[in-house]
């Protein structure tokens, strides 16, 4: 798949088959995420591949029921480690440069998956503290997201953007010019 066809027809899926992802796939996928760029190289990431249905199941008791979490065969939830990038990064890395390394990843992620003909969701809304006790997470690790991922029962239409002008602001040398 070319890369701007796979930007431009991934969308959020919330509806899977029941159907198992293959371990090669799902290795190929948290290896997209570990190529994604990171700040200083420190790589202030980590992945927890879930696959229990209890574990689904309080996953999604922790993200307000969003149920299409425990429909998935897989969620990867996606962590910052703020250990790893404040080691290097001080206070900065903790409360910045980790964050980032883990969305990088996960777009990464949610890219690898349309490419290999799954789906998948970015679910930011959960409450933390409740994903961090299911999942016994140590104190420096910061969920970033949970991404269910199964093959799609039905692909979800485009979503309206912005176009890029609404967006950009264009200041050459120090001028004040704007599209």
């Amino acid at each position: 798949m070319d890369l701007f066809e796979a930007i431009e027809g991934r969308r959020s899926v919330r509806s899977f088959l029941d159907k198992p992802v293959p371990k090669e796939l799902v290795m190929r996928i948290l290896e997209a995420g570990q190529l994604a760029p990171s700040a200083g190289n420190c790589q202030a990431r980590q992945f927890i591949l879930v696959e229990n249905p209890n574990v689904k199941r309080k996953l999604c008791e922790a993200a307000w029921n969003q149920e299409f979490i425990v429909q998935a065969p897989i969620s990867i939830v996606v962590c910052a480690d703020e250990l790893r990038s404040s080691s290097r990064y001080g206070e900065r890395g903790r409360r910045l440069y980790c964050i980032l390394d883990a969305s990088a990843a996960v777009e990464n992620m949610l890219l690898a998956v349309h490419g290999l003909g799954l789906g998948a969701c970015w679910i930011g809304a959960y409450q933390d503290e409740k994903v961090k006790e299911v999942l016994e997470l140590p104190d420096h690790l910061k969920p970033i997201a949970i991404i269910p991922i199964g093959y799609p029962a039905k692909q979800p239409p485009a979503r309206p953007r912005l176009p890029v002008e609404a967006l950009l602001h264009y200041n050459r040398y120090g001028g004040k010019g704007y599209l």
